[in-house]
């Protein structure tokens, strides 16, 4: 009991203790209570992990000297950047990367940047040339180009051909062309000419060489020969579709003797029906100089001017009626003794 006894005075003796002598700023710990013990978590069963093993790494492949001048990569130190390497591909040495200047110049850093430059070389355009080879196809494409627009043709136009009634002095008339030969390069044979029956034919057959010089026009050169006449030309001209289909030519001759002389013709074809067709027609020849044996005046030596209705039974046979008006000018007039006038024609058109 006194022991009891002793043991409650000590401690509330140690209660009562003052504290004033501890250090400022000290604090006496706080009385905790004991803490309630955490029900301990269930123990989750993790899955077994493998020990993680060393992987081989695959083998750098070696570096080309034409990518390791350009800083792809890391030329081994056994081969020289500059030194003999693979087969160059064709679209490489397009751009110049497998010359050893190149390389030179891109480690240097004074080659310009691989955005600019130059686009490499396009393959073959026909696939078979880089299947067979070039010079196995060439001739296969020689005949594909003869027979698309390569090759020769012939047309023989007899654009007039007609008489022309004139009350006893019935008279006749013809002008055509035939020519052979390419889209380009042709040769052509012109004639036209006129006369009375019972009188001399006057007229001309031309040989010229025609060259084309756009989709529409060609230019034309050879000589001239007259009919009735010793008399022999040099002719330089040109003829071709003018806008608005216009058949247009112009020519200039130059006679064995020096004399200069000039033809312009032209001639519209009007469809009425597509049979029916009227065709409206003019003709001027034009002299430098007088030719007294020829009578022929200086200047506008004559016109021609006519119309001409025809009717196609076939594309390549038309008869047709037309009325044709025909005078000198000059002294041509005074050296011919004839006033002209109109006359009526009736012919055909044909060719083929």
């Amino acid at each position: 009991m006194s022991v009891t006894l002793a043991l409650a005075l000590a401690a509330a003796q140690m209660q009562g203790m003052d504290h004033a002598g501890h250090m400022p700023g000290m604090t006496m710990p706080m009385h905790r209570p004991a803490a309630t013990p955490k029900p301990k978590p269930r123990a989750v069963k993790r899955p077994t992990r493998h020990r993680a093993t060393a992987m081989p790494m695959p083998e750098v492949a070696a570096c080309s000297p034409e990518h390791a001048a350009m800083g792809h990569c890391e030329a081994p130190a056994s081969i020289p950047a500059t030194g003999p390497s693979e087969p160059c591909p064709p679209e490489h040495a397009a751009m110049g990367h497998c010359t050893a200047a190149s390389r030179d110049a891109m480690a240097s850093g004074t080659a310009l940047p691989v955005g600019n430059a130059p686009a490499p070389a396009a393959p073959a355009p026909i696939y078979a040339d880089r299947v067979w080879g070039a010079g196995a196809m060439a001739p296969a494409r020689a005949r594909l180009r003869q027979e698309h627009g390569g090759m020769t043709f012939t047309q023989v136009m007899l654009n007039i051909a007609e008489l022309q009634p004139r009350g006893g002095r019935d008279g006749y008339r013809w002008d055509g062309a035939a020519w052979f030969g390419g889209d380009v390069d042709r040769l052509v044979v012109k004639s036209e000419g006129d006369g009375r029956f019972g009188t001399r034919t006057s007229g001309e057959v031309q040989a010229l060489y025609s060259r084309a010089i756009g989709p529409y026009f060609n230019v034309q050169g050879g000589v001239r020969q007259d009919i009735g006449a010793n008399r022999r030309y040099a002719v330089a001209g040109v003829e071709g579709l003018a806008p608005y289909w216009f058949d247009v030519e112009a020519t200039a001759f130059v006679s064995d003797h020096g004399d200069v002389l000039a033809r312009v013709e032209g001639y519209y074809d009007q469809r009425i029906t597509q049979r029916l067709i009227l065709q409206p027609r003019a003709e001027l020849n034009l002299s430098a100089q007088q030719v007294v044996r020829d009578r022929i005046g200086a200047g506008l030596v004559d016109a021609e001017l006519g119309v001409r209705l025809r009717y196609e039974l076939h594309r390549e046979f038309a008869p047709y009626v037309g009325v044709s008006w025909e005078r000198a000018f000059g002294a041509t007039r005074r050296l011919r003794g004839d006033d002209g006038g109109a006359v009526v024609a009736l012919g055909v058109r044909a060719w083929f």
